[in-house]
């Protein structure tokens, strides 16, 4: 069995990726000392006050000082300019590794600043929610969901496989693939969905027909969910629209034909082409619940507290 425990974990930023993994990583006794670096006074002090970490610090480099696994926690486009700032401090032996969702980017950003001492492992937790700081995170959130690691072909193996062990003791499903397919697929099953929602709730803003109020209070379960994926950290997915350009527009343009042939058919009341899309779609949607993905009650299998559930006429 992998041994899974670190010395240091030291975690530049502290949003809601980096302070659940704080808090996993402790709940499962996966580091000894854990620390981050937060460019925010407030980050940093929230970060303390809720002991998540045992030292926060606004210098990154004092952060990985002696840590033996370092994890970028940041929009990745601040991961060049913070992976050449870090790189002299890093201990011999390191294992560098992100939480980006984009992993060519992220090689191109990081990479060339490593030294030829340190494993440097991309990885990416297929895990969130819309909420984002410090406060936001929780030790649960890697449970059932998958980590996608990109191991650089300098990556020792058995980095990779400690690497590995400590997401699977947080709670994911581990599987390792190659950086450009990496980005291809997720392109299609996350980059895209959000940049729909962004674009549908931005239309629904735009309508002069539609007064704003008569949006929120008419929002019917789908836009009422894509304003959810479209309220997720604008700063993270500008980023992830900017270093992931190639896949996103190559999948944009087939989902744009997808659409020319609903709107074909819409248009020429061509019933039988849309009851096959949607009869397709409809099965998708099964092998992901079978898949434990997600679950098949309504409202994305979210749970209402008592204040919150939907009231009766």
């Amino acid at each position: 069995m992998t041994e899974v425990t670190f010395k240091r974990l030291a975690l530049i930023g502290i949003g809601l990726i980096g302070s659940s993994i704080a808090r996993a990583a402790r709940q499962h006794g996966l580091a000894e000392e854990i620390v981050c670096a937060a460019r925010t006074a407030d980050s940093r002090r929230v970060a303390k006050e809720l002991k998540i970490v045992d030292a926060a610090y606004d210098d990154p480099v004092e952060a990985v000082r002696g840590a033996d696994l370092v994890i970028f926690c940041t929009p990745v486009g601040t991961y060049s300019k913070l992976a050449e700032q870090i790189a002299p401090a890093l201990e011999q032996g390191a294992i560098v590794t992100d939480v980006g969702s984009v992993k060519a980017a992220v090689v191109k950003a990081i990479g060339p600043h490593m030294p030829d001492y340190v494993d440097f492992i991309p990885g990416h937790p297929v895990a969130g929610t819309e909420k984002s700081g410090p406060a936001a995170g929780f030790a649960e959130l890697f449970i059932n969901r998958w980590c996608i690691l990109t191991p650089t072909d300098t990556a020792r193996d058995e980095a990779v496989e400690k690497l590995s062990a400590f997401w699977s003791a947080m709670g994911s499903k581990v599987e390792t693939m190659d950086a450009e397919h990496h980005d291809l697929v997720l392109a299609i099953t996350s980059h895209i969905p959000h940049l729909i929602a962004y674009n549908i709730v931005g239309t629904a803003d735009d309508l002069e027909d539609v007064t704003q109020s008569e949006v929120i209070k008419y929002s019917a379960g789908g836009f009422r969910d894509f304003t959810r994926i479209a309220a997720s950290d604008p700063t993270m997915w500008r980023d992830v629209f900017l270093h992931n350009k190639e896949a996103v527009l190559e999948m944009l343009g087939r989902f744009t034909e997808d659409l020319a042939q609903l709107q074909r058919a819409i248009r020429w009341d061509d019933g039988d082409t849309l009851f096959k899309i949607f009869s397709r779609t409809r099965a998708i949607r099964r092998q992901i619940i079978d898949a434990g993905q997600e679950t098949p009650e309504p409202d994305f299998g979210r749970v209402h507290s008592a204040d919150e559930s939907p009231k009766k006429p």
